[in-house]
């Protein structure tokens, strides 16, 4: 449920008008939600799943334990997003147009720039248009939770806070450091050579997955005997040649960040390296990176006052992450919930995981007999 609220409070979608396929799967007091709907949805959540990031597709089979654990959730999200489009509507919860440019605004100053802030949205593949409508429901999420608990905390209770928790406002050893990616992630490539050569199998695709890997390895070798050999043109090179976008327009500037703020690869050589050194090539998930450290900073304590805003609004959130997990169960339990396709049913889906799961079970202890029994006539 937590996860569903996180999620429900940071990107809600709304459905409907969407050219959806019209088969009713699930009714929520007389409101349908449509196969269109859940497939959308489904697809969504199985693209951002750890599988997914690992290159793994989970077949779409009823017979599938990882297919079915995605169902159940999207099932549960999209009721729960239903009941919350329905309260919406209830209490006549709306959005302005400066309601909204008011927040994109904020999030623009929080990054630096409007040219900053849309590398980002379409680093993540999210169109302007989508943002719009997500960010509407999310202001709309934030208006509904301030009615069903509005709160407020004091002085006394973001200082008392901080000193029980002064370990959370301890910062650690900080790097600053510069950097040029040659991009060059395997399964991203994979797919793309999927999608546009689909006659090739995968003996072919691999190596010229492996071929594509090669070139850019030594291409970011070629840039770095470039830069060991002329270090001062390291800005102006990085804003030629690197396709990490948003730093290269700041000659590949990253800033300060922690070790654990970074892929392990990248922190490992970034923290070993002295100022204004700059590393071999280094390899991670996202390709092939030239690093240049510029600044340390030591670990250190952040004093209250700067951290105080950031106290008052953690608490609050919290406060009303509770309220609205309460709310919500109060609103599924009163709900008409009708599983017009009783393949959603989650009673349904849990039992087939069960079933499963009982299955997989059995055949691996099964395997483990196998290998620990003698063989007849091995006596």
């Amino acid at each position: 449920m937590k996860k569903v609220l996180l999620t429900l409070m940071a990107s809600a979608l709304i459905f409907s008008g969407c050219g959806f396929k019209k088969d009713v799967v699930i009714k929520v007091n007389n409101k349908d939600i449509t196969k269109g709907q859940y497939e959308q949805a489904y697809q969504n959540a199985a693209k951002n799943s750890q599988l997914a990031q690992m290159g793994i597709e989970i077949p779409e089979s009823e017979d599938n334990l990882m297919y079915l654990m995605v169902k159940d959730r999207v099932v549960n999200e999209l009721i729960v997003k239903e009941l919350i489009n329905q309260e919406l509507e209830k209490r006549n919860i709306s959005v302005t147009k400066e309601d909204t440019e008011k927040e994109r605004q904020k999030m623009i100053d929080r990054v630096g720039s409007k040219e900053k802030f849309n590398e980002i949205l379409k680093q993540n593949g999210v169109s302007n248009s989508q943002f719009e409508k997500d960010l509407a429901q999310e202001i709309k999420m934030q208006k509904l939770i301030n009615v069903i608990h509005p709160v407020s905390i004091s002085d006394s209770q973001t200082k008392d806070f901080y000193n029980k928790n002064l370990n959370k406002f301890k910062y650690p050893d900080k790097v600053r450091a510069s950097h040029i990616l040659i991009s060059a992630n395997p399964v991203e490539i994979k797919a793309q050579l999927r999608e546009k050569n689909s006659s090739m199998n995968d003996i072919e695709i691999n190596a010229k997955v492996q071929e594509i890997m090669n070139e850019r390895y030594k291409k970011a070798q070629t840039i770095e005997k470039q830069i060991k050999h002329t270090p001062e043109k390291f800005e102006a090179i990085a804003r030629d040649e690197s396709d990490d976008t948003m730093t290269a327009k700041n000659g590949g500037d990253i800033g300060f960040f922690s070790q654990k703020e970074m892929v392990k690869p990248f922190a490992d050589v970034a923290f070993k390296q002295k100022p204004n050194t700059i590393s071999e090539v280094v390899q991670t998930p996202y390709g092939f990176h030239i690093i240049k450290v510029t600044d340390r900073k030591a670990a250190g304590q952040q004093p209250y006052e700067k951290v105080k805003e950031q106290i008052r609004q953690f608490m609050g959130a919290q406060e009303q992450i509770k309220a609205l997990e309460m709310f919500l169960t109060n609103l599924k339990s009163h709900a008409v919930i009708q599983y017009v396709d009783p393949s959603f049913d989650p009673i349904q889906i849990e039992t087939k995981m069960k079933k499963l799961a009982a299955e997989r079970k059995a055949v691996l202890q099964n395997a483990k007999q196998a290998q620990t029994s003698t063989p007849a006539g091995k006596q």
